[in-house]
């Protein structure tokens, strides 16, 4: 997992609350179990005018001006604003890896269901709770473009936007992976060699258990 490092990058607003995980990413993107690729259908029912699957051709398909992630303005957007909720619905994981796949590192918002909460720092993003005056006045700046870019520091846990610094919350071991680049693979590998010895000497104390049934 890529390390999080001080990110200064453009914001897209998505401004709507309750913004489920169907909307995030659909039903129909949910056979593969990859996780790269789902960025082309990230807010697939928005952002196209027209209904699409996996067997696709996504450049045949309708593009719908008006959604955000089309405009000029926010291409290549790395932090993304979103309104109270954002995440509910279903717990696929999928949804999390669409808006890494697509380029989103943050996101900003008042608050987050749980689930897709847990799963954004277990895929290298990181969801940033600030109040939702606060969230609405940066969506507000960066619709207006008096805010070309944000910066989200980790590290000192804090957010740069219009000349002000917004301080945010992390717990502290979700901030040491993501700082770290570390997902739960990387983080039981760190024990590779404990689990490697409690395993040879599992093997010498209870040989029967690793006898192959024939």
């Amino acid at each position: 997992m890529e390390k999080f490092t001080p990110l200064t990058a453009k914001a897209v607003p998505v401004n709507r609350s309750n913004v489920d995980t169907d909307a995030i990413i659909p039903k129909q993107y949910l056979k593969s179990i990859k996780r790269s690729g789902f960025g082309v259908y990230l807010f697939d029912a928005w952002r196209y005018l027209d209904e699409g699957d996996l067997d696709t051709d996504v450049s045949t398909r309708r593009i719908n001006p008006d959604f955000e992630l089309n405009q000029a303005r926010y291409q290549n957007a790395s932090i993304l604003l979103a309104g109270e909720n954002f995440g509910c619905g279903s717990s696929r994981e999928h949804a999390a890896w669409a808006l890494a796949d697509y380029g989103i590192r943050a996101i900003i918002a008042p608050s987050y269901a749980e689930i897709f909460y847990n799963n954004c720092f277990k895929n290298g993003l990181l969801p940033i709770r600030l109040p939702a005056s606060t969230v609405s006045r940066l969506i507000a700046d960066v619709e207006s473009g008096a805010s070309q870019a944000i910066t989200v520091d980790l590290a000192n846990q804090c957010v740069q936007a219009g000349g002000q610094t917004l301080p945010f919350e992390v717990d502290g071991f979700r901030k040491h992976c993501l700082l770290n680049g570390m997902d739960d693979i990387d983080l039981t590998l760190q024990y590779a060699q404990d689990i490697k010895t409690f395993e040879q000497n599992r093997r010498r104390q209870a040989p029967w258990l690793f006898v192959d049934i024939v």
